[in-house]
Order: structure tokens, then C-alpha cells, then sequence
């Protein structure tokens, strides 16, 4: 009986296989051929998937312990140590050299619509026309820092990537997940806060700045333009702080409860640093830099509070599983 249905199988599937074979043929034919062409294909479409497989890995693998003192004290008397920081220090200078080179392409892309750029910075004054240049590269040496500060602003994040990529071996999977997330929420944050200055700020600063005690300012485009990529790039610094704040909270380094209980000394550092970048000396536009980093500075309590509950979580499971181990 077994006979009988093996060969009934045979006959109904044999079509089936002749077809196959029939398609195959030619496939065959040029692999024989040709298998070094086949082979790399191969390897160019499971690239992404083994790509993956191996980042995976790699934010999951915990990292070698090497206690801080034994590392010092290994640099005089062993020659592994010191082998392995110049090994970092090769690393580290690889990771330099290529965010350079990106930051180069960038600034060169930045090339293509800067004058876009220029124009839309020039916006809150009514445009480029109403900008006189007294020098004669002074409309040059605009383009190139409007280029350069928006070649930064593109690479910023793959920098921010490759200093990630430094650092994570020597982090646990949680922080390395942790840095890796923060990559395009400080990109964000930064675009918040020059967002933040040019459509509000800008606005109510300007038309008090050139008309302050009744004198008519003719605006300069190296002056204006580097008033304004300054502002924008210093408010766009300042609201990276609630992410630094999670970060450090995240690592241990800062406990939300001391913030908490400081939050009036924080807002006197505040005023200060708002004197400081604002551009007027009138409370008006003063409390408009203040009231965006005092909201930010209790967001931040409230992110910290979220990692710090999050670190003690992972601190537990931790202590379980190396609970377990010791039991088992």
C-alpha cells in the first residue's frame, strides 16, 4: 500500500516538477556560469536582513566589565591596557574623520537652496531688500555662514550617530537603546526651539530692536544674519535640556527629587541665561525666552520621575534574574 501511494504521488506531482525544472533550467545553466556574480547577488539582498540580525545583537549584548581604577592602573603596568586604549583612540579618530567628511557633504548640499534659506531667513524684515551691504563680500561671507550653520544643522544627527556608535560597546542594551532614541528627539527638540525663535520670537524682538529710542536701523546682512542664526542656534541648544535631563536621569546621574526641590534656584539661573541670549533688555521679550525654559524645566521633572522609574525597573529585573542564577 505504501508503494502504491508513493508512486501516485510520483505521477501526480510530476508535472509539477517538470514545469519546475523546466523554468529552472536556464536559471542553472547561467549559475553554473556564472556563480560569483550569483553569490554577491545573494549577498546584496540578505545584506538588509543580516544587517539587522547583527544590530540586534549588538544593543543586546551586554557590554565586557572593566572597573574604572583597574584601567588606570593597568595602563602602567600592563601592555594589553595600553594596546586597547590606542585602540579606542584609532577608533575614536575613525569615528571623527567620517563626521567630518559627512559634515563636508552636507555643507556642500546646503550649497543648492541656500539662497532659499537666506531669503526665508530674511522674512521678519520684510526681505532681502530691505538688507544694504556696506562691504563687498559682505553678501558672500553671508552665504557661506548661512550654508555652513545649515550643513551642521543636516549633519548634526549622523554625528550625534557616530559618537553613539563610539560610546555604545561600553554601555548596557538599555542605555545604548536609550542614546539611539535620543538621536532624532534632540534633532527634534533643536528644530522645536529654532522654530521657537524665528516665528515668535523674532517677531516681537525685532521691531523694538530697530526703532529703539527712535533711531532708524539700517539693517547689514552680516549683522542681521548673524544675529539671527545665533539666536536661533543658542534657543535651539536650550531646549535640548529636558532630554539631557532624561538621559542623566535614565544613567543615575540625576534624581528628579532634587529637582524638584530646586525648582526655584532653576528659575533664577533661567533669568539669567534668558538676560543673556535675548537680544533686549525689556522684560517683554525677556519673559518670552523665560516662559518656554521654565515649562521645559518642569517637563523635564516630569521625564525624569518617567527614566528614573524606568532604571529602578531594569536595576529589579536585573537583581532577579542574577537572583535566579545564584539559586539555579
Amino acid at each position: 500500500m505504501r508503494k502504491f501511494l508513493t508512486g501516485l504521488w510520483r505521477v501526480i506531482a510530476f508535472p509539477f516538477r517538470f514545469i519546475f525544472n523546466l523554468i529552472a533550467f536556464p536559471f542553472r545553466a547561467i549559475y553554473r556560469r556564472f556563480p560569483k556574480f550569483f553569490n554577491g547577488l545573494w549577498k546584496v539582498v540578505t545584506f538588509p536582513f543580516w544587517a539587522t540580525s547583527r544590530f540586534r545583537k549588538f544593543l543586546n549584548t551586554e557590554p565586557d566589565e572593566h572597573p574604572i581604577t583597574e584601567v588606570f592602573s593597568g595602563l602602567v603596568t600592563d601592555k594589553d591596557t595600553r594596546q586597547m586604549l590606542w585602540d579606542q583612540v584609532e577608533e575614536l579618530r575613525m569615528h571623527l574623520l567620517r563626521s567630518v567628511l559627512f559634515l563636508i557633504v552636507m555643507v556642500g548640499i546646503s550649497f543648492l537652496f541656500t539662497q532659499k534659506i537666506i531669503a526665508f531667513l530674511a522674512q521678519p524684515v520684510g526681505g532681502l531688500v530691505k538688507l544694504i551691504a556696506i562691504e563687498v563680500t559682505e553678501s558672500i561671507g553671508v552665504f557661506m555662514k548661512v550654508a555652513l550653520f545649515s550643513g551642521i544643522a543636516l549633519a548634526i544627527p549622523y554625528i550625534a550617530f557616530e559618537f553613539w556608535l563610539f560610546a555604545a560597546p561600553g554601555l548596557r542594551p538599555y542605555e545604548r537603546k536609550m542614546g539611539l532614541a535620543g538621536i532624532p528627539l534632540a534633532s527634534i527638540f533643536f528644530i522645536g526651539g529654532a522654530a521657537f525663535t524665528f516665528f515668535l520670537m523674532l517677531p516681537a524682538a525685532l521691531p523694538f530692536l530697530n526703532t529703539f529710542m527712535g533711531i532708524k536701523t539700517e539693517l547689514r546682512p552680516q549683522s542681521y544674519f548673524s544675529f539671527v542664526t545665533g539666536l536661533m542656534f543658542w534657543i535651539g541648544l536650550a531646549f535640548e535640556f529636558p532630554l539631557v535631563i532624561y538621559v542623566l536621569s535614565a544613567l543615575g546621574f540625576v534624581k528628579p527629587q532634587i529637582l524638584a526641590q530646586q525648582w526655584r534656584l532653576a528659575i533664577v539661573f533661567i533669568a539669567i541665561a534668558a538676560a543673556i541670549v535675548t537680544p533686549t533688555i525689556d522684560p517683554v521679550n525677556q519673559g518670552l525666552v523665560m516662559a518656554p525654559m521654565i515649562l521645559l524645566y518642569f517637563f523635564s521633572i516630569g521625564l525624569s520621575h518617567i527614566a528614573y522609574a524606568g532604571r529602578k525597573r531594569n536595576q529589579a529585573a536585573e537583581q532577579k534574574k542574577a537572583d535566579e542564577a545564584e539559586t539555579g
